[in-house]
This record gives C-alpha cells, sequence and structure tokens, in this order.
C-alpha cells in the first residue's frame, strides 16, 4: 500500500461556508500548516453557468424535493481531479466509513469529495464520475457538508507528523478493531474513587496486558458487532 507525505483533497459543496471554523482548528489546522494536508473548499454553484446559478431541478417521475443537476458536477470533477484523483460521492446508499476506511483514504495523493443535498444527486454522477461512496451513518443530513468534515477530519488524524504522537493513533479506539481501554490520570484517588493498582505499579508489560483485556471486555459489552467481527 503507497504512502504519501502530502494529502490533497477537494470538496464540492453547496454550503462552503460550513467549513469556515472546523478546518481552521486543532489537528486539521496543524496539518494544513505543516503542509501535509491541501485542503480546498469549492462551491458547486461556481461551475454553473445560468444567471441564477441552477444546481438542481424536479426528480423525472415526479416525487418530493429536488435533485442536483449533472452539469455543474460533472464539469467540476473534470476541472478539479486528475489521474491521481479519488473520486467520493456522500450518499447514505454508500458502504460505511469506519476506521479501516480512513486508514485507507489516507494513502490516496488526492480525494475529491462531492457532498450530495436535497434529495441527491443525479444518478450519472455515481455511476460515471464516482470511484466510491461512503456513508458516516444509518441517518440523514441536511447535506454532506458535515460528512466530508467527519471523513477529512479522521483520515487527517492518520497522516505521519499530524499528531503529536504518531502512536497515538494505533491505541485510538477501532485502530486494533477494539474500543478503547479506560483511561486514568491523576489524583490517584479521587473522591474514594481509585486508579487500578496495575496502572501504578510500574510494570509496562502487566499493564499492556490489563489495557489489552480492559478493551476485549469493554468492546464486547458495548460493541458485540465489533467483537464478533474481531474474533470471526
Amino acid at each position: 500500500m503507497r504512502r504519501t507525505n502530502r494529502v490533497r483533497i477537494d470538496v464540492l459543496t453547496l454550503f462552503p461556508e460550513m467549513f469556515t471554523g472546523p478546518i481552521d482548528v486543532s489537528i486539521i489546522q496543524r496539518a494544513r500548516k505543516g503542509g501535509l494536508l491541501d485542503l480546498r473548499v469549492h462551491n458547486l454553484r461556481d461551475y454553473t453557468h445560468d444567471h441564477y446559478k441552477t444546481v438542481d431541478d424536479r426528480p423525472f417521475g415526479g416525487g418530493p424535493g429536488m435533485v442536483l443537476k449533472p452539469e455543474p458536477i460533472f464539469e467540476a470533477v473534470e476541472a478539479l481531479a486528475d489521474a491521481s484523483t479519488k473520486v467520493i460521492l456522500l450518499t447514505p446508499a454508500g458502504r460505511l466509513f469506519d476506521q479501516e476506511a480512513a486508514r485507507q483514504l489516507a494513502t490516496e495523493p488526492r480525494l475529491l469529495l462531492i457532498g450530495g443535498a436535497y434529495e441527491g444527486v443525479d444518478e450519472r454522477v455515481r455511476t460515471e464520475l464516482a470511484d466510491d461512496e461512503l456513508s458516516i451513518g444509518d441517518f440523514v443530513l441536511t447535506n454532506g457538508s458535515l460528512a466530508a468534515m467527519v471523513i477529512i477530519d479522521a483520515l487527517t488524524r492518520l497522516l505521519p507528523g499530524a499528531l503529536g504522537d504518531d502512536q497515538s493513533a494505533l491505541d485510538e479506539s477501532f485502530s486494533q478493531g477494539l474500543l478503547e481501554y479506560p483511561h486514568y490520570t491523576r489524583p490517584a484517588e479521587f473522591r474514594g474513587l481509585k486508579v487500578p493498582p496495575v496502572l501504578l505499579s510500574g510494570n509496562h508489560a502487566e499493564i499492556e496486558k490489563w489495557r489489552r483485556q480492559q478493551a476485549a471486555l469493554r468492546t464486547q459489552s458495548r460493541r458485540p458487532d465489533l467483537w464478533k467481527k474481531k474474533t470471526q
């Protein structure tokens, strides 16, 4: 699997203003300033040619709502993507985005995320432009901008150098197919609640063993679906 030291992500959205703030703070900001992430947000309306900047129309066959038209999306993708770009359509019908998907995307040199809106996008966008389709969960959002932010944040954390300690990305929930073990910090006793003695022992082998056991127990009780997948 190839690695790259720098990832470019283009986002095509009807609501670029939603990205103001989330992409300018925390780890995403650090990755951008450090040259690890080249993030560019594009307004779909900039790829229209009529006076009203029309991006949607009524669905053929009738029904409620509006559907995003193919013309501006095709024109935008053709202008923004090159041969190395992986085009991803964000849609409730896509495969579930998870930590493994984030790891895969973090190895891509260029991504173009298409954020859906209204009743969705013209099917020809899916069949002719999209290399993959992703959903962040079994629920419906007003548009794909929030989903794009979630995906950007998750994969940015996996870029070498994005976190203060790259080991953090290996120990987090889902990284090993399990939920993360419990954490404690000072004081060692708070309101009669004590930190497990093993964490104070200085015995790193026993601490690691305890953490593995706790991660397994937590996953079995809280996410039996993950546990089943892990142990298959």
